[in-house]
């Protein structure tokens, strides 16, 4: 019989396109959507799907202003609820001030004449997550992409603002984060490196892990949660390892956690992996694009229509049919 995860809450912010067109990440939408689609599914996750449980922003919602009042509706719903556990995910730019030494999240409103006044700053940012007193909190920061294809980082800085380079959130900044009972960051990539996005462009090599953690790829047969060590220990293993297949290129996740391995979601809405677990289930499907495909179809996001979401839609279709061939084989193979 099939549960609810129901005193969980998340925030999911998928950037997308911004104020200055060459700093839009349109793969950064296609993220947060599918794990919307995986953390509201009752067949997997099982979070309530509704905005009590689940807000996400994207393109031009992903403001600065509506990232912050995102994170204190967390604050409320962690008072409301003692047992809450929350989950933030961002999947965007993440930039440093070689300057100054301050780190920036890169909403949608960001202006290029004015980066520290119009970002969101690590300062504001971490103020925020600590006032949210839940429990169990878990934040995931996939940034420093590396655009479209196998672009080195380094390449993708010309258009940068003088002074400021792409870096993946710094170890202070976690350190920072990780303050307090119950906490954990995770990162898409250490200090300089990339974050890739798979050659299907249908997300990034990170969260497409990521999604195939919640749904079991880390779990052994019997299990029927999905815990924070489940996560680590299967993309510390996929993530590096699909980097260097797919670009040749170094990518290691990074990990931290305060206190106890705690329960991040339900698995297979908490029936647990069928007989012979991962293994049978990834010979029969590839979960990353088959959640995708529920979206395209008409799977409804905390409320809202397919229609609604109507701008990622037409991009999810066409990389789909353009990537089929290719990702049957990358979905028989990786992890």
């Amino acid at each position: 019989m099939l549960q609810a995860f129901t005193h969980g809450y998340a925030l999911f912010v998928g950037v997308g396109n911004t104020y200055y067109p060459s700093w839009s990440l349109p793969v950064t939408v296609k993220d947060a959507q599918a794990l919307v689609a995986t953390f509201t599914d009752a067949n997997l996750c099982a979070y309530p799907d509704n905005d009590q449980h689940i807000q996400f922003l994207h393109d031009a919602s992903a403001t600065r202003q509506a990232i912050i009042d995102g994170l204190n509706w967390l604050k409320d719903q962690a008072v409301a609820d003692s047992e809450a556990t929350i989950v933030v995910y961002y999947s965007g730019h993440g930039w440093l001030d070689r300057a100054t030494g301050l780190y920036y999240l890169i909403p949608h409103d960001v202006k290029p004449q004015n980066v520290p006044q119009s970002a969101l700053s690590a300062q504001t940012f971490t103020d925020s997550l600590q006032a949210i007193q839940a429990r169990r909190l878990l934040v995931v920061i996939d940034s420093c992409h590396a655009g479209g294809m196998a672009t080195a980082k380094d390449n993708n800085e010309r258009d940068l603002p003088p002074g400021f380079a792409k870096v993946a959130l710094p170890k202070n900044i976690i350190d920072t984060l990780k303050q307090g009972k119950g906490r954990a960051v995770f990162t898409s990539s250490k200090g300089s490196q990339a974050s890739y996005i798979r050659p299907d462009q249908t997300m990034s090599i990170y969260t497409y892990h990521l999604i195939e953690a919640l749904q079991g790829a880390g779990n052994r047969e019997g299990d029927i949660e999905v815990h924070l060590s489940n996560l680590m220990n299967y993309l510390g293993k996929t993530v590096h390892a699909s980097a260097q297949r797919f670009y040749q290129k170094e990518q290691t996740p990074f990990f931290d956690a305060a206190t106890e391995d705690f329960t991040v979601a339900l698995l297979q809405g908490g029936k647990g992996p069928p007989v012979g677990g991962w293994d049978g289930m990834k010979n029969d499907r590839g979960p990353s694009l088959e959640i995708i495909q529920q979206m395209d179809e008409g799977k409804d996001i905390i409320g809202l229509k397919a229609k609604e979401i109507r701008s990622g839609k037409a991009s999810i279709s066409q990389d789909i049919a353009k990537a089929e061939r290719v990702t049957a084989v990358d979905l028989g193979t990786l992890g």
